[in-house]
């Protein structure tokens, strides 16, 4: 179904805006807490290494068993009011960590506030797709992705710079609900055509859930995932415990933020014209080399470098992963796609606080991040090798 949007093809409508400022809200208000939480379940209840990465990584188990449903629950119902029940329920989740008295109850509210979020993300993301006309979608989806990492980036720089000042976690709770809510009532506004809901007489099959097709992106952005997942979890006390920069991690997600904004100014023309293989391999090559600096220059020079670098390589290729997704999916199956994409990344990122955490326990900091060095390797060389072929191979929309 056409809407208006396709025949004036305006990327700028204002439906789109209100999707990338809730999709920004959201986001913002997970990750304001993200760098903190280690230290938070450090301090407040004691945690060792090893049972602050089993804690933080109880979110993505959530995340990933609702979120193959939820692309199938998003193809199938009515997709705004799928968009409302997620983004409530999402928000809803913060004030559980304002009353979680103990490291039980606060390991359970993280988990259980992974099922909203997985859900929630997915519905929005999909609405992005609806609101864009046909021919702008995929520079469209190509900032819809960069709202992801921008909040990613810019929301622990400022956790971290009020924890300074206040050094009170529940002011953080507090803001990451009010956020939140921001965005639940900005995705109220939003106008979109009612989707056609496709009722399937066939067997439930895989397909439905995640986006087969796609496998093997699936398995090269969880690579990536990876890396983000235990960089923004254990900046903040890497940077205290091993370089002893106690005020600088702020800065470090200011300027990841910065290579985000200009893989934007670098990375528009090449998605206008298609070149979506082309933008993953250049931003996955930076940002391994900015892993590596990370790690290899225990500096101040190699530290604020590193974030300019990593911040640019994933401005790059996460818009380009989520075009290639989408490329490979059937129309109705868009929902699908986009829950793929995002199990994908979180499976990549739960594995990283994870084994981050267990690494960092046995090994040390240092150990911990030079395996994430070694894992962004391992996804650039699977991508020239084979993921572009496959993906080249099994796009259903002509783009390369």
């Amino acid at each position: 179904m056409e809407n208006d949007n396709d025949k004036r093809g305006k990327l700028w409508n204002i439906n789109y805006i209100k999707v990338l400022a809730a999709n920004t809200m959201m986001y913002f208000a997970f990750y304001i807490l993200a760098p903190l939480l280690p230290i938070y379940l450090s301090e407040r209840f004691g945690a060792t290494k090893d049972i602050i990465g089993i804690v933080l990584s109880g979110y993505t188990v959530a995340a990933l068993v609702i979120r193959p449903f939820s692309g199938y629950v998003v193809d199938r119902f009515n997709r705004k009011k799928v968009l409302m029940i997620c983004v409530f329920a999402f928000a809803a989740c913060f004030a559980g960590y304002l009353v979680a008295g103990t490291l039980l109850m606060f390991g359970i509210v993280r988990t259980v506030h992974g099922g909203p979020f997985g859900a929630a993300t997915v519905a929005n993301s999909t609405t992005a797709i609806d609101v864009l006309p046909s021919s702008r979608r995929t520079e469209g989806l190509g900032y819809y992705g960069l709202s992801n990492n921008l909040a990613m980036a810019v929301a622990p720089s400022i956790g971290i710079y009020i924890y300074e000042v206040c050094h009170d976690f529940r002011v953080l709770f507090w803001i990451a609900l009010v956020v939140a809510i921001i965005g639940l009532f900005i995705d109220a506004s939003v106008k979109i055509p009612v989707n056609e809901i496709v009722r399937s007489k066939g067997k439930i099959s895989l397909d439905r859930f995640f986006l087969t097709r796609a496998w093997l992106l699936a398995v090269n952005i969880a690579l990536f995932g990876f890396c983000f997942g235990v960089l923004s979890n254990y900046l903040a006390i890497y940077s205290k415990d091993v370089m002893g920069i106690t005020s600088g991690t702020g800065t470090y997600f200011a300027l990841l933020s910065v290579g985000l904004f200009s893989s934007r100014l670098q990375g528009a023309k090449a998605l206008r014209q298609g070149r979506v293989t082309h933008n993953a391999a250049y931003g996955m090559c930076i940002a391994l080399i900015g892993y590596t600096l990370f790690v290899a220059c225990p500096n101040r020079v190699g530290y604020y470098l590193s974030a300019c670098l990593i911040g640019l390589g994933n401005g790059h290729m996460y818009p380009a992963f989520l075009n290639m997704f989408v490329a490979t999916a059937r129309h109705d199956q868009r929902g699908t796609a986009n829950s793929s994409i995002l199990t994908s990344w979180d499976l990549g990122f739960g594995i990283g606080i994870l084994l981050g955490g267990v690494v960092s326990q046995f090994f040390g900091y240092t150990a911990a991040f030079w395996m994430v060095a070694a894992d962004n390797a391992l996804g650039v060389i699977l991508f020239f090798l084979i993921t572009k072929r496959f993906f080249l191979k099994r796009r259903l929309e002509p783009i390369c």
